[in-house]
């Protein structure tokens, strides 16, 4: 098995670390066998040099570049991404409603390799931080958007960091899809990405479509996915829903997703043994999910 090692690990796994740094250019300091600030400062530059994310952890992915294997891929966990787990993260929303978009949701990660640990759970928080019931929605009418006596939207209608041209811009081309994409430059950028030519500047209420929906959600965080992943490697979820959001907006949301999803989804990375105290409680944590899954479903059922 391929140790995990960080900051406080010491051991022979640590002297074949440092050896290993040491040997690509990456100087440790002493090879003593601890993992302290100088190893792991050296780990820090040689995942920067390698493209990896800089968390300071060596897990299998680090290992493997270290050796010379792998592509730098962290390891997928989309199929352990089910309904009910989603149902988890997701407390207000129906069980159908959750079923009839997760595909669209999990497609379009896929199709930008954005199906490691981190990135899974930033999409399902953004989502939540945007659309309670999982499902993408249109932004509202709201005092950040509306003046008072103004017409719908039309705070946006000149935001020229958004490309916005004037009226009818800022309604034309306010927020959609699961993650909110507005303005008339992303509406066209991500278009072109697409595929799509100007066909989502022309049609913007395409943006709702779950299918290209979630393709948009994976095209917006995979832009972003660097800074993203340096920012949830720190712990900082703030950043993290900064640097979609561009605010704080949904961030009780977010966060209460997040947290929810770290508990219950493994990491591959760094599993945690079965035997240990925190194995235990990851198994007592699925468990759990699974029961109130099954019983909102008999719920639904019921009533419908």
């Amino acid at each position: 098995m391929i140790p995990v090692l960080r900051r406080g690990a010491h051991g022979d796994e640590v002297e074949l670390l440092q050896k290993n740094l040491s040997a690509a250019g990456f100087s440790p300091g002493r090879i003593d066998g601890r993992f302290g600030p100088a190893t792991e400062a050296a780990l820090l530059a040689f995942q920067r040099s390698r493209g990896l994310l800089p968390d300071g952890v060596a897990g299998p992915v680090t290992w493997h570049a270290l050796n010379g294997r792998g592509d730098g891929r962290l390891p997928d966990v989309t199929a352990s991404v089910t309904i009910g787990f989603v149902a988890e993260l997701f407390p207000f929303a129906p069980l159908g409603v959750i079923r009839r978009h997760l595909p669209a949701v999990l497609t379009g990660l896929r199709a930008f390799a954005l199906t490691d640990r981190s990135m899974v759970l930033m999409a399902l928080a953004t989502i939540r931080a945007e659309s309670e019931g999982f499902a993408p929605v249109e932004e509202a009418v709201s005092r950040f958007n509306t003046s008072p006596e103004g017409h719908p939207f039309d705070l946006y209608d000149y935001r020229a960091d958004l490309g916005n041209e004037g009226p009818p811009d800022g309604r034309r081309y306010r927020g959609r899809g699961f993650v909110q994409l507005t303005g008339r430059a992303n509406y066209r950028t991500y278009g072109e990405a697409l595929g799509l030519g100007t066909g989502l500047v022309l049609e913007p209420e395409r943006a709702l479509e779950p299918a290209l929906a979630g393709r948009l959600l994976g095209a917006f965080l995979a832009e972003r996915r660097r800074p993203i992943g340096e920012a949830l490697a720190e712990g900082d979820l703030a950043r993290a829903r900064r640097l979609v959001n561009g605010g704080t907006h949904g961030l009780d949301r977010f966060t209460d997703a997040w947290r929810i999803g770290d508990r219950l989804l493994d990491d591959p990375a760094a599993p945690a043994p079965a035997g240990t105290a925190r194995g235990r409680a990851a198994r007592r944590q699925r468990g759990a999910a699974a029961s109130m899954a099954a019983a909102r479903a008999v719920t639904a059922a019921m009533s419908g």
